[in-house]
């Protein structure tokens, strides 16, 4: 009798076992269907295969551009783009000149443009592949270092200026001597950028920032030494993003910088000092190499369309010379200054002697 209820009772264990078994696997069956409905989902979400006919490589300064833009491009000309920034000139020229063969589209700053000219390192330009050269406003078309506009296509324009916390500094922010006043030790931030900071430096003095006179240069010099004590670092994305924190009462940045960080924090106000300021024009330029000449100009022509434009300088905050764009910002004072505070102000040019001795200055200062 114990035996069959011994007997019963395992039978009963064994079907409860048996019916749990069934249960989990009955439970597990949806996973699998989660997992590929899933799958499905994100196959939808990835980007088409596009069947490149051909490549180019772009070197661009970083967040210098709205990436979607590239996508599109890709799409329409079934061009792949290879894209990668640089944090200044110096360090894009270094790396272009140790690999001539690496890039087909630079987008240097003026003074680079002009060493780059100077050097014989670009290709003309086949002005019938980029006829929307005619969407740019006149006053950027014909610059002082490529008067025909035989290299360089313009990109994007901007100023460098004084960005400051309004809850430190209740003074009027007018010159650059600000950058030495004592009371603000240890809350200046400046961009780890030789040109910029010697022209800051030269400007605050008097000076041309593209003056080459040894006497004016070792007074920059000097200027800059004795202001080390009193900065807060050489940096650039970290300055910024220092100042929208309220953890900075000055800093030395280009216009963009300034209008993003100037969205991000209130307390925050951009000015081009009285003694005036370098404006700049980046552009577009194709390397003298390249044997991708045609693409790199269909890359060019495309982004100054009026609507690509508008695009960049929404993702950038500096503005594009594409008059086409620029009702949809207004009047936005930090992308389109007054005709008087650009009067003052100067662009970038390249001298070989000037930028050895900038180059020695530089290492004696940092």
């Amino acid at each position: 009798m114990k035996k069959n209820i011994l007997y019963v009772v395992l039978i009963v264990i064994l079907i409860c076992i048996i019916t749990a078994i069934v249960f989990v696997k009955s439970g597990n069956k949806k996973r699998p269907k989660i997992m590929i409905d899933n799958n499905v989902n994100t196959s939808k979400k990835t980007e088409e295969k596009i069947n490149y006919v051909e490549e180019i490589s772009v070197y661009n300064a970083a967040e210098y551009m709205d990436m979607e833009t590239i996508k599109d491009f890709e799409r329409e000309y079934k061009i792949k783009v290879n894209y990668k920034e640089f944090e200044s000139n110096e360090t894009m020229y270094a790396d272009f000149v140790k690999n001539p063969n690496s890039y087909d589209v630079l987008v240097p700053s003026d003074y680079m443009i002009d060493r780059l000219i100077k050097e014989n390192r670009l290709s003309k330009l086949t002005k019938s592949n980029i006829t929307n050269i005619s969407n740019i406003a006149t006053e950027y078309i014909n610059p002082e270092y490529d008067k025909e506009n035989e290299y360089t296509i313009p990109y994007m324009t901007g100023t460098v200026g004084i960005l400051y916390n309004k809850k430190m500094v209740t003074e009027p922010v007018t010159s650059w001597k600000i950058f030495w006043d004592t009371k603000y030790k240890g809350q200046i931030w400046l961009w780890d950028s030789m040109r910029d900071v010697l022209g800051m430096a030269l400007k605050s003095l008097g000076y041309s920032m593209n003056s080459v006179n040894d006497a004016e240069l070792n007074s920059a010099k000097q200027a800059l030494i004795t202001q080390n004590k009193l900065l807060r670092g050489y940096e650039e994305e970290q300055s910024r993003d220092a100042m929208i924190a309220d953890e900075g009462a000055l800093a030395l940045v280009y216009s963009g910088e300034a209008k993003f960080a100037i969205d991000q924090n209130p307390n925050l106000a951009y000015v081009i000092p009285e003694e005036g300021s370098n404006k700049f024009i980046d552009g577009f330029v194709i390397t003298k190499n390249t044997k991708h000449k045609e693409a790199a100009e269909k890359f060019i022509n495309f982004m100054c369309r009026s609507n690509i434009a508008i695009r960049n300088m929404t993702e950038t905050g500096y503005t594009s010379p594409i008059k086409g764009a620029w009702s949809e910002f207004g009047n936005d004072k930090i992308m389109f200054p007054s005709e008087e505070e650009l009067s003052r102000c100067e662009a970038f040019l390249y001298n070989e002697q000037g930028t050895k001795k900038y180059d020695t200055l530089w290492s004696q200062i940092r």
